[in-house]
């Protein structure tokens, strides 16, 4: 089971950030993952990397020893951590939050809405979807080239990330 959501506020310490996120994570037996939201292309692109980063766990095809981190691998449409982490993770003065709250393997906590509230509250964020929906600005931002922008329609923008993410798989 899992949750997406987005969320927003100010991170001055990165470091104090994802620490933070690290003790409730393990207070709460649960696997969070953060993405810098300025790069994600709706709740379709988050879903489609937990997809792919399970499906390689599965089969034994994983780069990471982490399923936060293949995620991110795979949101990222990169395949080193070295590229991944500076492109989607969370940087100073990053304000706009796209978050998954997985359950651990052989846990089978309730990820309620209620437990989001709580997270927030601890990291003083709010919550807003809103930072998911993305635009032709994200594309850019996320590597894909006017050329590619141009070849579809406004409607299926979407499908180009989908695409990065797949070929993912391709140059492992």
């Amino acid at each position: 089971m899992y949750k997406i959501f987005g969320a927003k506020g100010s991170i001055d310490d990165t470091n104090n950030f994802i620490d933070k996120i690290t003790v409730f994570s393990k207070k709460k037996n649960i696997l969070i993952q953060v993405f810098d939201a300025d790069l994600i292309f709706g709740k379709n692109h988050i879903i489609t990397s937990i997809n792919h980063a399970l499906r390689a766990i599965e089969r034994k095809k994983n780069t990471t020893n982490s399923v936060a981190m293949e995620i991110l691998l795979y949101a990222s449409g990169e395949r080193q951590l070295k590229l991944a982490i500076p492109k989607m993770g969370i940087k100073y003065n990053t304000n706009k939050i796209a978050f998954i709250v997985l359950n651990n393997i052989n846990s089978d906590i309730n990820i309620s809405n209620n437990l989001i509230d709580e997270l927030l509250g601890f990291l003083s964020l709010t919550r807003c979807d809103d930072v998911l929906n993305g635009n032709e600005k994200t594309l850019k931002k996320f590597g894909i080239g006017k050329n590619e922008i141009k070849t579809i329609t406004k409607n299926n923008y979407e499908k180009l990330v989908i695409e990065k993410i797949a070929l993912v798989d391709i140059i492992k």
